[in-house]
């Protein structure tokens, strides 16, 4: 137990260097966009019938006044403090919109890592027990094909088969146009979600496929699975007692590690959907130079992605236990 602390304390520590790292480059990126936020927000008409004294009013709402190292020195005094600042465009706590875009995109997110996970896993393992014949090469070719697939525009034919020729899903939004909050139900959440996720979920698929198939590969080739087929062993046999028991650490590792790859790919999937979520909010922060907001949900998705490879790790020693052992003996 002891060993366990002192690993997600070192963790820890990491992650609050790495997201240190990510608000400063956010923050730079920031600085040196081109955007004026007064004539992004404001427009230059606008501007130009504007008294000197309203036009300072709004520089210093948007900080553009402010130098560069006060304002984030400002804001991360903020954050160590429990407070992320207020969204300039929202004009509410910036904890609050992620909290809110968040639960909106919670069903989504984590259908897709889910169906994605499993489906990768299931057709690698399929692919590499049966290397060289069909299935592996239907595999390898849905998986090449997916993997040279924007994202966006995945979700563009998808948005125009299922929901604009053949109308069985909404065109976009996470809930029926016009219906009061109340009214929703978790039914109208999926239905609207079932589009967005069936994205995330196909080209999530690729990269877990493919990498479990070479795994596996491995397996089947080695020593312990010729002497299980010496022993008369099934096919099905091999791969249910041998084959998932030893790509199941690299399949843990590979499916934390697509949180990051879903998280990405939903903003461009939710601005194709229209679908209100963190992703949406972080495209609209940054085109409307709203600074604490984009660094607020830079912060948290960082924080999000950092704690699935942490579960990650700390799950490597319940799936196998020689590394249990060898970290109890450290």
């Amino acid at each position: 137990m002891k060993h366990r602390l002192q690993f997600t304390a070192k963790k820890l520590i990491r992650m609050a260097l790495l997201l240190l790292g990510v608000s400063l480059v956010t923050f730079l990126l920031m600085c040196a966009s081109p955007l004026d936020p007064l004539q992004t927000n404001v427009g230059q008409v606008a501007l130009g019938s504007m008294s000197p004294e309203q036009v300072e009013q709004l520089e210093a709402y948007w900080g553009v006044d402010t130098p560069p190292a006060e304002r984030y020195i400002g804001w991360l005094s903020g954050v160590l403090h429990g407070d992320f600042g207020t969204s300039l465009l929202y004009r509410q706590p910036v904890l609050a919109i992620i909290g809110q875009r968040l639960a909106g995109s919670v069903l989504l997110l984590l259908s897709a890592w889910v169906i994605s996970g499993v489906l990768g896993m299931v057709l690698g393992v399929t692919a590499g027990t049966f290397r060289g014949r069909w299935p592996d090469r239907l595999i390898r070719g849905y998986c090449l094909l997916i993997s040279s697939t924007p994202a966006f525009w995945l979700a563009i034919l998808l948005l125009l088969i299922f929901a604009v020729w053949l109308g069985w899903f909404p065109v976009g939004l996470s809930v029926p146009a016009g219906m009061e909050a109340a009214s929703v139900t978790l039914g109208d959440r999926v239905y609207h979600a079932a589009l967005p996720a069936l994205t995330l979920s196909i080209t999530g698929v690729a990269n877990i496929a493919l990498h479990t198939r070479e795994k596996m590969i491995d397996v089947m080739e080695s020593d312990y699975i010729l002497f299980a087929r010496a022993r008369g062993e099934s096919t099905g046999s091999v791969v249910l007692r041998h084959g998932l028991r030893n790509v199941a650490l690299p399949g843990i590792t590979l499916q934390f590690a697509s949180i990051s790859e879903i998280i990405g790919g939903s903003v461009l999937v939710e601005q194709v959907f229209s679908y209100p979520g963190l992703g949406q909010a972080a495209v609209t922060a940054g085109l409307g130079s709203d600074l604490p907001l984009l660094l607020g949900i830079t912060v948290i998705t960082s924080a999000i992605v950092f704690a699935g490879n942490l579960i990650a790790d700390l799950l490597y020693g319940a799936v196998d236990p020689k590394i249990r052992r060898r970290a109890a003996g450290k």
